[in-house]
C-alpha cells in the first residue's frame, strides 16, 4: 500500500487538518526525486484546507512557497417555476417558512430535541420536479466552511469534497427531505436547492438558507451512557490512522476501512465514556500539551518555527549532501533533523528573527553527510530534453478517400412530410434560407421556416396534428418578449385581430391533401421586424414550448447567405442523412447521443475520411452547443459514462487499425472528451460565442474580449470574467468593474496593452443581467479549467492512477495506473503540474513536448489503456497551445533566436499531432539548422531562415485546404439538416484551424517575418517585372480565375493566389500579390513580355492597404526592390494610355506559316531545320560541338511538323478526326469548355506502323534506348505521351494566349523533341541579363532539386536564386534559398517535349505553354533541405552555382545576346537540354 503525504489513507473529503498535521510529522513522502519537499495539499478546496507543515517546494537552488489561490465567481439567480403551496405542520418554534420564487415555498422544521440525542431536521417543498435535491453542509462554531456530517439522508452524494447532495422524495403533491444530526458541535445547516434538470438554483434573497439548531445541554460525564455520547469526526479519523499505522499499514478492503473507522470511534467513545473531555482527546491525538498537565514547557513548546524556516534550513542539508535523490522516507526525517536544528538554536536563547539571519548567512550547525548523486530524469530549473533523430517521427499516413460508391450505404429513408415541404419551399426560394425549426411536441411536430425572397420575408409553418389547429401569433422589432400587432399587409386571409396578436387557423397542404399536413404561410414586408413569437391553439388548450412562447427570429443575426452544399457533395451523404434521422434521438442525453454514435462508428470508418469527419462535424457540433444537450430525459451519471466509454473504445479501436485516420479520431475524441465537454482550450473560442448570442451583446467590449480570446487567452480573461460579473452584480456599477481590475493588476493601459486591445467598458442593460450571470459563471469554469490545467490534471491522473474514491475512508491507493511508461515519466508530468502556472512558459513548453515525445511509442502500439493515453496526449497539445498563447507578451521584446525556439516547440507540436507529417518534420530540421546559424553568427542565417518561414506557411496553407476539403462539405450539409444556425456553419472549418497549433504557429511566423526581412535586407517587397503602370485598383482571390477575363480599363490586381502557370489577363497593368512565384515562372515571364508590372509583397500591413484602396486610381512605380503607389488623378490616366498606344504602335503583327507533312515521321538532329522543327530543337542541336565539352549536350530525335496532322487524317483514324473536327466547330463559335474534350479525342489516335519503324530506327541509331525492346506496354506509354504533347495545342492557357495575340490557331503545328530524361540532382534556368533589374552585367538563374518541372510548372515554393557579375563567375551571390517542398525524381525513361512554331516569336514568348511529357510518371518526394548539400554546404553550392554561371555565360557568347536556358546537374556535371532568346 502506497504511503504518501499527498495520498493519505484518509479520504480527503472528510480528513482534517489534524490528521495532515499529523501525517506531515509521521509519514514518508511521495514527492518527485528532483525536488527535496513538496507542497501538501491533502484536502484541497474542502472545508478545512489549510497551510500547514510542508506548504512549499525546493526546486534546484530556489525556494518556491504556493500562493494561496481565491476563487471567483458564483451561482446565477435563477426563477423558479409556479405551483400549489404545500401546507404543512410546522408547530416547532425553530420552523422556518420561505417563499422561493412566485408561489413556490419551503417550509423547514426542527424538532425539539432532549439533551443529548440527535436533532432531526424535516425540510418540504411545493415544486413540481422530481430532480430537486438540496445542496447543504453543516456549520460549527468560528467556522465559514461546511463540515460534512457522517449521518446522511439515502441517496446523498458528496460534491467535489466540499458539500453534500441529497435528493427530496416525493410526498404527497410536495417533496420532503429528512435530516438526522449527531454531531453536538454542528450549530446550524446552511444549504442552497438545485434542480438538477433545468439547472437551476433557488436561494434566500440571494444568499444561503441559513437554520440554526438547538444548542444541546450535556449531563455530566459520569451520568452519560454511550449511546449517548458522541467525538468530533476528525477525532475518530486521527484514532484511525494510527490503529492503521499499529497494524502495519495494511490494504483494507471497504468493508475492512469501516469496520476499522467504527472501531477507533468505540475507543475514542469509551474514553470520553470514562470521563476524559474532548479537549484532553484532541491535545493528546495531536501532541499538544494538554491543560490538565503540570509540566512546564520549554521554549521551543512555547514558541513555534516558521513552516519556511524548518525547509530552507532543510534545502541547505539537502545541498551541502550534494543534492542526492532521497527516498520518501529519507526526505522526511532529513525534514526533522533541519527541524530539530532549528529548535537548538531556539533553546539556546535566539530569536526566530535571529534565527532567519543565521539561516540567510549559512551560521546554524548542521551534520550532513556528502553522499553521491543520482542521475535525474531533468533538473528542477529546466527539463534537459533528450536529444531525438526527427526523422523517426515522421508519419507518411495519409487518409485514403475511399469511393462512396463502394461503401454499402443503407437505403436512404424516406422523408417525412415535413422534410418534403421544407425541401419544397427551400426550392422555390432559392435555398435563402434565414431560419429553420422543428419542434416535437408530443407525438406530433411543427415545422417553421423562414426565407427571403426579394424584399419580404416569409414564414412558412407545416404541423402534422390531425386536429385543427391556430396560431396565435404577433411581430417583434426588439426582444423575444415583445409582442407587437401584425400589420394587415401581413395577414393571411381568414386572420382576426385579438389583443395585440392576431389569430389565422391553418389549413391543410393543397399541394398534397393527402399528406394530412396543415400549413400556413405569412409574408412580412416591413424589415423592422426583427422575429415572430406564438403560440399553438388546439381545440381549448394551448400549445407552448416548454412552458414558454415560440419564438422565431428572422436573421439571427446573420447576413443572408444562400443555402449550399444541398446536394451533399464531397461528404458521406448517406452517413449524414441517418445522423439526421437519428438526431431527435439523440437529443434525449448524452448517454443517447454516445450511444447512437458509436452505433455509427463502424459506418463512418468504412466511409474513409469523409465519414469519420462527418462524425466530427457531429460531435462538434454538440460540443458547441448547437445541437440539444438533454431533453427532459433523466439518466444516471454512470449511464452516461458507460455510453462514452463504448464510443471512446471504438475510436480507439480505429485510432489503432487505420493510421491515416489519427488525425481525425483525436479531435473526435477531443470533442468528446471523458465528461462530455470536449477540449476544455477549445471551449474558450467556442462559448464566448455562445455567451455573445444568447445574451445579445455582440459589439463594444465584448467583441473586443471574444477578439482577444480568439487571438490569445491568457489568465488575465479569468480576472476579465471576474470583473463582468462583479460588474453586473452589483446592478452594473462600472466603478466596481474597475476596482476588480486593478485588484487584480489590470489596468486601462494593460487591456490596450494586448494584440486585441479591449478599448471599451462593458455597458450592459438589465434585461440582460440574469442570463450573463449565468452564461459569465460557466465560461468562467472553463477559463479556470484551462489556466489552472484542470483538464490536464484529470488527464494525468488517469494514467498515473488516483485515490480511490466511494464509502469509507481509507485511501491512498494508486488505482489503474498504466504500465509500461517510459522511466522518469511521473517526475515528468509532475514537472508539468508545477509549472503550469508559471510566468515562463519556455520551461513548460519544454515539459509538455518531451512528455509529448515520451508518449509516441505507446500511442502506436495496442493495448486496453490507449485511450488514456490518447487523452493525455490531447490534454498536453492543448496545454503547449494555451501556454504559447500566453506566452506571446514575453516575446514582444524577444530576439528573433527566442522567437525561432517558440516556432520550433510549437511546430513539433503542430507535427506530433499531424498523420501526414513528413513536411513538418522537414520544416522542424529547417528550423533547428536555422537556429545553429544564428547562433554560429552564419551571414546568411536570415536569408536561410527566411526560405524556412516560407515554406513552414506553405506547409500551414495545405493543412488548412486539406481541413476545408474534407471538414466544410460536411459541416454544410449537416448544418442544413440540422438547422445549425448558419454562423455555426460558415465558421466551422476556420474555428477548426484557429483552434490548433497551426493558429499559434502562423502568429509567431507573422512575428518573425519582418524581423528576417530587415536582417536579410530583403525589403517589403520583390520585384519580378520593374513597370511603372496607372490603373484602378481590383481585389480578386486567384489570378488563375480571371485570366481570361477582359478588363475595359487599365487594371491593378491584388490578387491572393498565383501559382506561376496564369496568364495575364487583357486589361491588368499591374499584378500584387503576397503569393511567391519564381522569378523564372510562366507567368514571371509573361508580366516582363507584356510589360505588366508584377511583385510580390511580403509586409500584410501594405497588402491590407493596397486592397483597401479597390477602386482608386493609383500609379505604381517599382524599382529593383521596393514598389510606391500613390493614388492620382484621371488627367494621369489619360497621359499614360496616350503613351501605351505609341508604344504598342511599334510592335509588329504576329503571323504563323502552315507547315505541311515532309513525309518522314522521325528525323535525327542533323536533320533539324527551321521548316521540320521549332527553335526549341534546332537551338539544342546548334550547342553540339560548339560549347565547351564539360557542358552536355543530350542526345535528340524529333517528330516533326506535320506528322500529327497526317497520322489524324489516316484512314484507321476516320472517327477521331471527325470528332476533331465536330468539336473544332464548337469552338470556333465561342464554346471553350470544349478544349477538354478536344485534348481526350487526341488520346484516341492509332499509329501508323512506319511511325513506329521510323521512330524506331531513328532512336536507336541515335544511341536513344527504344521503348518497344521493353514489351508492347512501354511503347503504347511512350505512343500516349506523344499524343499527350500534341493534344496540348488545345491547353486553355495556351488557346487563350494565341487568341489574345490574333495568332491563327489553325497554323500552330506542332514538332516533338524526344530525349533520354537526364534523372537530375539538381534543375535550373539561367536569364543571361537579369531580368527583374535589366542589368546585363549580371546573370540571373534558379535552381531546384530534382526535374526542373517545379521550376517551370506551378509548383508552389521558391527555388534557389542567385546572381552572378559576368566579370566574377566564380563568385555566386544567394538571392533566396529554396522553399519548395516537393522535388520530382523519375527513372531512366524518354521525355517528349512540346516544339511548336509558336513559341519564342519576336515579341511573344510562347515557351511553356504547351506540354512536355514523361513517358513514366514522376515520383513526388519532400525535400529535406537540412541534408541538401547544395544548402548545407556553402563550398559545394559555390562549385555547382558557379558552374552555372559559366555555362550561362558560355552560351549567351555562343548567340551573341541574352538567353533563356534549361540544363541540369547530375553527379556533379552540368547538361543543357534546351535554350531560346531571353524575351
Amino acid at each position: 500500500m502506497s504511503n504518501t503525504v499527498g495520498r493519505s489513507i484518509f479520504y480527503p473529503t472528510s480528513l482534517c487538518p489534524s490528521v495532515a498535521e499529523y501525517q506531515s510529522k509521521v509519514n514518508s513522502s511521495g514527492i518527485p526525486a528532483n525536488s527535496l519537499f513538496k507542497a501538501v495539499t491533502v484536502n484541497q478546496g474542502s472545508a478545512q484546507t489549510q497551510n500547514f507543515l510542508l506548504s512549499s517546494k525546493f526546486r534546484g537552488n530556489k525556494l518556491y512557497v504556493r500562493k494561496r489561490k481565491f476563487a471567483m465567481g458564483r451561482l446565477g439567480r435563477v426563477a423558479g417555476i409556479p405551483h400549489a403551496v404545500l401546507t404543512t405542520d410546522h408547530a416547532s418554534e425553530l420552523s422556518g417558512k420561505y417563499k422561493l420564487n412566485g408561489d413556490i415555498e419551503l417550509q423547514v422544521g426542527v424538532d425539539s430535541v432532549a439533551p443529548g440525542s440527535m436533532t432531526k431536521v424535516d425540510i418540504q417543498v411545493s415544486y413540481g420536479s422530481d430532480s430537486l435535491i438540496m445542496h447543504w453542509g453543516v456549520i460549527h462554531d468560528r467556522q465559514a466552511k461546511w463540515v460534512l456530517p457522517s449521518r446522511q439522508p439515502d441517496g446523498t452524494t458528496v460534491y467535489k469534497n466540499k458539500a453534500l447532495r441529497s435528493p427530496f422524495v416525493k410526498s404527497g403533491s410536495g417533496f420532503i427531505l429528512k435530516i438526522e444530526i449527531d454531531d453536538p458541535a454542528a450549530q446550524a445547516i446552511e444549504f442552497l436547492v438545485f434542480d438538477e434538470a433545468k439547472n437551476k438554483w433557488f436561494k434566500n434573497n440571494g444568499e444561503n438558507f441559513l437554520i440554526k439548531l438547538p444548542v444541546k445541554e450535556r449531563p455530566p460525564v459520569k451520568e452519560r451512557p454511550v449511546h449517548e455520547i458522541s467525538v468530533p469526526e476528525d477525532l475518530v479519523q486521527i484514532q484511525a490512522y494510527l490503529r492503521w499505522e499499529r497494524k502495519g499499514k495494511q490494504m483494507y478492503n471497504p468493508e475492512q476501512e469501516k469496520e476499522e473507522y467504527e472501531a477507533a470511534r468505540k475507543e475514542l467513545l469509551d474514553e470520553v465514556a470514562r470521563g476524559i473531555s474532548v479537549q484532553d482527546l484532541r491535545a493528546r491525538l495531536t501532541n499538544r500539551t494538554s491543560s490538565t498537565e503540570g509540566k512546564e514547557p520549554s521554549v521551543s513548546q512555547i514558541k513555534a518555527i516558521p513552516d519556511e524556516l524548518v525547509q530552507i534550513q532543510a534545502f541547505i542539508r539537502w545541498e551541502k549532501a550534494g543534492k542526492p535523490n532521497y527516498s520518501p522516507d529519507k526526505k522526511l526525517r532529513e525534514f526533522e533533523e533541519a527541524k530539530k536544528e532549528l529548535l537548538a538554536e531556539l533553546e539556546k536563547g535566539a530569536s526566530i528573527d535571529e534565527i532567519r539571519k543565521k539561516i540567510t548567512k549559512g551560521e546554524i550547525q548542521t551534520k550532513v553527510a556528502k553522499q553521491l548523486k543520482s542521475k535525474n530524469y531533468f533538473s528542477v530549473e529546466r527539463i534537459q530534453r533528450r536529444r531525438r533523430d526527427l526523422m523517426q517521427l515522421i508519419n507518411k499516413h495519409v487518409a485514403k478517400d475511399l469511393s462512396l460508391q463502394d461503401v454499402a450505404a443503407p437505403k436512404a429513408s424516406t422523408l417525412t412530410v415535413l422534410e418534403r415541404y421544407a425541401k419544397e419551399r427551400e426550392e422555390q426560394n432559392k435555398g435563402l434560407v434565414l431560419n429553420k425549426k422543428i419542434y416535437k411536441l408530443g407525438d406530433n411536430d411543427l415545422l417553421v421556416l423562414v426565407t427571403k425572397d426579394a424584399d419580404k420575408t416569409k414564414v412558412h409553418l407545416a404541423a402534422n396534428f390531425k386536429m385543427p389547429i391556430t396560431l396565435h401569433w404577433a411581430l417583434s422589432r426588439t426582444t423575444q418578449g415583445q409582442w407587437s400587432v401584425p400589420p394587415q399587409s401581413a395577414l393571411p386571409p381568414g386572420s382576426v385581430a385579438v389583443h395585440e396578436a392576431a389569430e389565422t387557423q391553418f389549413q391543410m397542404s393543397p399541394s398534397d391533401p393527402s399528406s394530412k399536413v396543415q400549413t400556413l404561410d405569412i409574408e412580412v414586408e416591413d424589415d423592422t421586424f426583427k422575429g415572430m413569437p406564438f403560440v399553438l391553439l388546439s381545440g381549448e388548450k394551448w400549445i407552448k414550448n416548454n412552458g414558454s412562447d415560440f419564438y422565431i427570429g428572422f436573421d439571427n443575426g446573420m447576413k443572408l447567405i444562400p443555402q449550399v452544399n444541398a446536394d451533399g457533395q464531397g461528404t458521406a451523404k448517406f452517413l449524414l442523412d441517418k445522423i439526421a434521422e437519428l438526431e431527435h434521438e439523440a437529443q434525449k442525453s448524452f448517454m443517447h447521443r454516445f450511444n447512437i454514435a458509436a452505433d455509427l462508428i463502424d459506418q463512418a470508418k468504412d466511409a474513409g475520411p469523409k465519414g469519420l469527419a462527418g462524425m466530427l462535424v457531429w460531435m462538434r457540433f454538440m460540443a458547441t452547443r448547437q445541437l440539444i444537450w438533454n431533453k427532459n430525459y433523466n439518466v444516471k451519471p454512470r449511464e452516461i459514462s458507460k455510453a462514452q466509454d463504448r464510443l471512446t473504445d471504438l475510436l480507439q479501436n480505429v485510432y489503432t487499425s487505420y493510421p491515416g485516420y489519427r488525425e481525425l479520431v483525436r479531435m473526435i475524441m477531443s470533442t468528446v472528451g471523458r465528461g462530455g465537454e470536449g477540449d476544455v482550450g477549445q471551449r474558450i473560442r467556442d462559448e464566448i460565442l455562445v455567451v455573445q448570442r444568447k445574451n445579445d451583446c455582440k459589439g463594444g467590449m465584448m467583441e473586443e474580449w471574444h477578439q482577444k480570446l480568439h487571438n490569445n487567452t491568457s489568465p488575465d480573461d479569468v480576472v476579465i470574467c471576474q470583473a463582468l460579473i462583479d460588474y453586473i452584480d452589483s446592478d452594473l456599477d462600472i466603478g466596481v468593474y474597475w476596482k476588480t481590475l486593478n485588484d487584480n493588476g489590470i489596468t486601462k493601459e494593460r487591456l490596450l496593452s494586448y494584440d486585441r486591445a479591449i478599448h471599451s467598458e462593458p455597458n450592459f442593460r438589465r434585461d440582460q443581467k440574469e442570463g450573463l450571470l449565468r452564461d459569465l459563471g460557466n465560461y468562467m469554469r472553463t477559463l479556470k479549467a484551462v489556466h489552472s490545467g484542470a483538464d490536464l490534471e484529470s488527464a494525468i491522473s488517469n494514467c498515473m492512477g488516483y485515490n480511490t474514491e466511494g464509502q469509507g475512508f481509507m485511501v491512498g491507493v494508486q488505482i489503474n495506473p498504466v504500465s509500461g511508461l517510459p522511466s522518469g515519466f511521473p517526475e515528468l508530468l509532475q514537472f508539468v503540474q508545477d509549472h503550469i502556472e508559471v510566468k515562463d512558459v519556455e520551461l513548460l513548453l519544454e515539459g509538455l513536448l518531451e512528455a509529448r515525445q515520451e508518449l509516441q511509442p505507446l500511442l502506436h502500439k495496442h493495448q486496453d489503456r490507449l485511450r488514456d493515453l490518447l487523452f493525455l496526449d490531447i490534454s498536453l497539445d492543448s496545454t503547449v497551445r494555451t501556454a504559447v498563447e500566453r506566452g506571446y507578451e514575453q516575446l514582444d521584446n524577444a530576439g528573433p533566436e527566442k522567437i525561432m525556439y517558440f516556432i520550433c516547440m510549437v511546430l513539433e507540436n503542430l507535427a506530433l499531432s499531424s498523420d501526414d507529417n513528413e513536411d513538418l518534420i522537414y520544416c522542424l530540421k529547417g528550423w533547428d539548422h536555422a537556429l545553429s546559424m544564428c547562433k554560429s553568427k552564419d551571414t546568411h542565417w536570415a536569408l536561410y531562415a527566411k526560405s524556412i518561414l516560407d515554406r513552414t506557411r506553405l506547409a500551414l496553407t495545405n493543412k488548412a485546404e486539406w481541413y476545408q476539403q474534407i471538414l466544410q462539405p460536411s459541416a454544410e450539409y449537416l448544418g442544413s439538416l440540422l438547422g445549425v444556425e448558419r454562423w455555426a456553419v460558415e465558421i466551422f472549418t476556420e474555428e477548426i484551424i484557429r483552434a490548433g497549433s497551426a493558429a499559434s504557429l502562423s502568429t509567431l511566423l507573422n512575428r518573425l517575418d519582418p524581423v528576417l526581412r530587415k536582417t536579410a535586407h530583403l525589403g517589403s517587397w520583390q520585384v519580378i517585372s520593374p513597370v511603372e503602370a496607372i490603373g484602378y485598383v481590383e481585389v480578386v482571390d486567384e489570378l488563375l480565375a480571371v485570366q481570361n477575363k477582359s478588363y475595359g480599363q487599365p487594371t491593378i490586381l491584388v490578387a491572393k493566389r498565383v501559382k506561376g502557370e496564369e496568364e495575364i489577363p487583357d486589361g491588368a497593368v499591374a499584378v500584387l500579390t503576397p503569393d511567391m512565384p519564381d522569378v523564372l515562372s510562366h507567368v514571371s515571364v509573361r508580366a516582363r513580355n507584356s510589360k505588366v508590372c508584377f511583385a510580390t509583397c511580403f509586409d500584410p500591413n501594405v497588402l491590407a492597404n493596397l486592397q483597401a484602396n479597390k477602386g482608386k486610381l493609383l500609379r505604381v512605380k517599382p524599382t529593383s526592390a521596393d514598389v510606391v503607389y500613390s493614388v492620382v488623378e484621371e488627367d494621369e490616366l489619360v497621359d499614360a494610355k496616350s503613351t501605351q498606344l505609341q508604344e504598342d504602335g511599334s510592335v509588329p503583327t504576329l503571323s504563323l506559316v502552315k507547315k505541311q507533312f515532309s513525309g518522314r515521321y522521325a528525323i535525327s538532329s542533323e536533320e533539324f531545320t527551321n521548316e521540320m522543327v521549332g527553335a526549341k530543337s534546332r537551338n539544342i542541336a546548334y550547342l553540339k560541338g560548339k560549347v565547351p565539352t564539360w557542358i552536355g549536350i543530350p542526345t535528340s530525335v524529333a517528330i516533326p511538323f506535320g506528322v500529327f496532322e497526317y497520322v489524324l487524317a489516316d484512314k484507321r483514324n476516320q472517327e477521331v478526326a471527325e470528332k476533331v473536327k465536330f468539336l473544332k466547330m464548337s469552338l470556333a463559335e465561342g464554346d471553350s469548355s470544349i478544349l477538354g474534350e478536344i485534348r481526350k479525342t487526341v488520346l484516341q489516335l492509332e499509329a501508323p506502323p512506319q511511325l513506329i519503324e521510323d521512330l524506331r530506327t531513328k532512336m536507336k541509331s541515335s544511341g536513344m534506348p527504344w521503348p518497344g525492346d521493353e514489351g508492347e506496354q512501354r511503347w503504347e506509354q511512350a505512343w500516349r505521351a506523344i499524343k499527350k504533347v500534341w493534344g496540348s495545342k488545345w491547353n486553355e492557357r495556351a488557346y487563350f494566349s494565341t487568341r489574345k495575340v490574333k495568332l491563327d490557331h489553325e497554323y500552330l503545328a506542332m514538332a516533338v523533341l524526344v530525349q533520354e530524361v537526364i534523372n537530375a540532382d539538381y534543375a535550373f534556368v539561367i536569364h543571361t541579363t537579369n531580368p527583374s533589374s535589366g542589368d546585363s552585367s549580371e546573370i540571373y538563374a534558379e535552381v531546384v532539386t530534382g526535374l526542373g518541372e517545379t521550376l517551370v510548372g506551378a509548383y508552389p515554393g521558391r527555388a534557389l536564386s542567385f546572381i552572378c557579375k559576368k566579370h566574377d563567375l566564380n563568385s555566386p551571390q544567394v538571392l533566396g534559398y529554396p522553399s519548395k517542398p516537393i522535388g520530382l525524381f523519375i527513372r531512366r525513361s524518354i521525355i517528349f517535349r512540346s516544339d511548336s512554331n509558336g513559341e519564342d516569336l519576336e515579341g511573344y514568348a510562347g515557351a511553356g505553354l504547351y506540354d512536355s511529357v514523361p513517358m513514366d510518371e514522376e515520383e513526388e518526394v519532400v525535400i529535406d533541405y537540412s541534408s541538401d548539400p547544395l544548402v548545407v554546404d556553402a563550398g559545394f553550392r559555390q562549385k555547382i552555382l558557379s558552374s552555372i554561371a559559366h555555362a550561362g555565360s558560355e552560351i549567351e557568347k555562343l548567340y551573341g545576346s541574352p538567353q533563356d536556358i534549361e540544363g541540369v546537374i547530375r553527379d556533379g556535371n552540368l547538361f543543357v537540354v534546351q535554350t531560346r532568346p531571353q524575351m
